[in-house]
């Protein structure tokens, strides 16, 4: 009997000892809301095996099964609320434990470091500038675009490596903003999480383009609750300016949503003066030209994450802008013995709307990622303009109207799947499938001897586009020891049909142009740590660059009595090889070399005829184009609270035609500095300046070049109240060169506004709280871009 009880003792010892029992619950907030993702971890007290860990689900519930018997603990943490410990427990059965975590204030500004300056990073494809850990009082996103060592910003837009054919994306798509100044000096600064400088795009990215890609990645909602900013400036450039701006975001549970709305009025000017020769006849133009647009947009989103692996949601914009001004234009033609004068004016009415509808959704774990979208773009831009003579004008001519009316509508369909097989190898595939339509009518009127104006059917056309572009890419990345590689390979299918419908000789004439390509794009990188701060890598992309839809359009435009814009239906695409090499320092940009070559690069030629004096402007394919460009960058820390960049960029631009009988070389250095410096009273310096010895900008050779921009940040109200007071353009040069016609030269100077002064307000209301959520990528939109409509 004593052996049996004995034996029957030590088995239910045995099975108690290894019984399998669970722990489960619900994280709550004070107000008893779910916490979903909170991190629950369970530790066996005086064990040394690994503790286990899981994460709340939507409805804030946690559980682990199968735990054996013993003594142990929990912890339990989020961001944004104070770590709460279980004290030791017996688990000898299933145990429920339920907890209420307690909001913490301090715990954002106890781990997040700031620093003045962002984050810098050079990778072999690019550049990455991360400003969510920097605390910069920034204005808007020109002010952010001259902290990025290399980045030139200049009345004239942006150029890289000398190069000004960049394109802007936000989120990986593509901004419908009407001019280079509205979107650098409207959108506001505070919105940035990172920027990225793509000089060798990857297979991701359409192969279009032959420069750099600038793609504006937006801070997410990450954080619990409600907040938002409020935003208004004004300032003084061509005449008052204004904007105001607000922007709301809530993540509660399950649903994300935001939206913003702004509203903008800037001024500048754009002056040009022209001084050329036509036989024995000077013609010495000056041309002043202002602009003070209205610009009103809208945007919005929201997702639903119906659990931690599946999301889905829709985004959407309107952009609304309005522009009505006149430029006015004096010429001064003498030859000999006599001087005449030509006034005109040229009065423009434009409006401009675009709309889009993006449904997404969205796939992701810890090793693979599927993101399929579908995005709708609607655009339209409606365009009249009066060419007229001014009292006092001695050269008489016809007055002129045009009325020209655009419509483009776009279709994108796209997938993107991700899959990491390890650590040291990840693979990537997508396919992208797009629909563009697009109608541009241009009526012609001239005046009559009573004032009215009189339709000229034969200068008259209509323009229509239909194109598809069918993608498929792969790509792969890998690491071995020191050596990393990058490598894929993109195929592109694209279909354009040209459409010119016009009147000849009383005749309806319908011209049609097909142009198939089907085409492959490779790209590659390598990259090796040399030593513990130094490394090196070497890249290389093919592009494309397919013409503008407008530039394809053979309407012939007067912007005065003696110039013309015309399209040309006759453009190719360019193609492009891109080589770079990098060397950086603790992971910061130090020294590049880069080499491309295009053929058929697609240039603006202006030529001039003699006979009649008239100077056309059109976009023509150049056979060959070389570019070299040496960068040098070292970071600013000589003194106690400086910091920034400063460097030298040396280039050497080539543009050869026997067509156009063009023979075009020329090298330029451009040295850059920005900087921030932290003043008394914790007001923040920050300064941004440029010397070039001149450059080759398409057909003009253009002189020295200088800018100099600097601005005063403060913050107020326990950083919820930021002020920036910015002086723009304080030194700026415009261009000033010459034009070789061929038959004649020319004089040139095209010059802006200068002192610019712009005081900005921001205001952050709501949650001060945060909570990571996981984020999708946006496709990048390339057809949007060859809207290419600068009014």
């Amino acid at each position: 009997m004593r052996l049996l009880t004995t034996t029957l003792l030590l088995f239910f010892t045995f099975l108690s000892a290894f019984a399998q029992h669970s722990i489960k619950g619900k994280i709550t907030d004070s107000e008893n809301l779910a916490l979903p993702y909170a991190n629950i971890i369970l530790y066996k007290v005086g064990s040394d095996a690994d503790p286990k860990g899981t994460v709340s689900n939507d409805e804030g519930e946690y559980s682990f099964e199968n735990i054996a018997a013993g003594t142990y603990r929990i912890e339990i943490s989020m961001l944004g609320f104070a770590t709460e410990k279980i004290k030791e427990f017996t688990l000898a059965n299933n145990k429920t434990l339920n907890v209420v975590l307690k909001e913490e204030s301090q715990t954002l500004n106890e781990v997040v470091v700031k620093s003045k300056r962002p984050v810098i990073k050079q990778t072999a494809e690019k550049l990455i500038v991360d400003l969510e850990k920097s605390e910069m009082i920034n204005t808007n996103l020109q002010d952010v675009m001259r902290k990025i060592p290399g980045v030139l910003v200049t009345n004239n837009g942006i150029t890289i490596a000398g190069n000004s054919g960049v394109r802007i994306l936000i989120n990986n798509k593509t901004t419908e903003y009407m001019d280079i100044q509205t979107l650098l000096r409207d959108f506001p600064a505070d919105n940035i999480a990172k920027i990225e400088v793509v000089e060798q795009p990857g297979a991701e990215y359409d192969a279009s383009g032959t420069g750099a890609i600038i793609n504006i990645i937006l801070k997410k909602n990450v954080r619990l609750g409600t907040h938002g900013s409020v935003n208004a400036w004004v300032g003084e450039d061509e005449g008052f300016e204004y904007g105001t701006g607000a922007s709301i975001a809530s993540y509660k549970n399950k649903l994300n949503w935001q939206t913003s709305i702004n509203h903008s009025r800037p001024t500048w000017r754009d002056d040009l003066f022209l001084v050329r020769t036509v036989g024995a006849e000077t013609y010495d133009q000056v041309t002043r030209e202002p602009y003070d647009p209205v610009n009103y947009s809208f945007s919005g989103n929201v997702d639903y994450y119906i659990n931690d692996k599946h999301s889905f949601g829709i985004g959407g914009r309107l952009n609304n802008r309005n522009s009505q001004r006149t430029s006015a234009s004096t010429t001064f033609i003498s030859d000999a013995t006599n001087r005449e004068v030509l006034l005109s004016e040229n009065s423009f009415d434009r409006e401009r709307v675009d709309y889009n509808i993006n449904p997404y959704y969205e796939y992701n774990t810890d090793s693979e990622r599927l993101i399929a979208d579908f995005n709708y773009i609607n655009f339209r831009n409606d365009n009249t303009n009066v060419l007229s003579d001014v009292v006092g004008s001695t050269v008489p001519f016809d007055n002129r109207r045009y009325i020209q009316d655009g419509k483009y509508t776009i279709r994108t369909y796209r997938a993107d799947y991700s899959k990491t097989i390890s650590e040291n190898f990840k693979l990537s595939l997508g396919s992208k499938y797009a629909s563009v339509s697009t109608d541009n009518d241009l009526q012609s009127f001239v005046e009559n001897i009573s004032g009215g104006f009189d339709f000229l059917e034969d200068q008259s056309s209509r323009f229509l586009i239909d194109e598809t572009i069918f993608a498929l890419y792969s790509k792969v990345n890998a690491t071995f020891g020191k050596w990393s590689f990058s490598g894929g390979l993109r195929y592109e299918d694209s279909n354009t049909e040209g459409t010119s419908r016009f009147m000849d000789n009383n005749m309806l004439v319908e011209e049609v142009q097909k142009r198939p390509i089907q085409k492959l794009f490779p790209s590659a990188s390598i990259s090796r740590k040399l030593t513990e701060n130094l490394g090196a890598s070497l890249s290389y992309s093919y592009r494309i660059q397919r013409p503008s839809y407008n530039s394809l359009n053979s309407f012939e435009t007067f912007l005065d009595p003696f110039s013309a814009g015309q399209g040309n239906p006759n453009l190719r695409p360019a193609f492009t090889n891109n080589y770079q090499f990098n060397l950086t320092f603790d992971g910061q940009p130090f020294f590049t070399v880069g080499y491309s070559k295009t053929n058929n690069v697609i240039f603006q030629l202006i030529q001039q005829d003699n006979a009649t004096a008239q100077i056309r402007q059109r976009e023509v394919n150049v056979e060959d184009n070389t570019n070299w460009n040496f960068r040098l960058f070292a970071p600013l820390n000589l003194i106690k609270g400086l910091e920034g960049y400063t460097g030298v960029i040396v280039t050497n631009t080539d543009f050869q035609s026997s067509t156009y009988n063009l023979d075009l070389n020329k090298w330029n250095l451009v040295w850059f500095v920005q900087a921030s410096y932290q003043l008394p009273w914790d007001i923040n310096f920050e300064l941004s300046g440029s010397y070039g010895t001149g450059a080759l900008e398409g057909q003009i050779d253009v002189d020295w070049l200088a800018n100099l921009d600097f601005s005063f940040g403060k913050k107020f109200m326990d950083d919820k109240l930021r002020a920036n007071l910015g002086f723009n353009k304080m030194l700026n040069r415009g261009f000033v060169g010459t034009i070789d016609y061929g038959n004649g030269n020319a004089s040139v100077e095209s010059n802006g506004s200068r002192q610019n002064i712009q005081l900005r307000l921001t205001y952050s209301f709501g949650s001060q709280f945060g909570k990571k959520k996981k984020s999708r990528r946006n496709s990048s939109r390339e057809e949007e871009d060859r809207i290419n409509d600068n009014n």
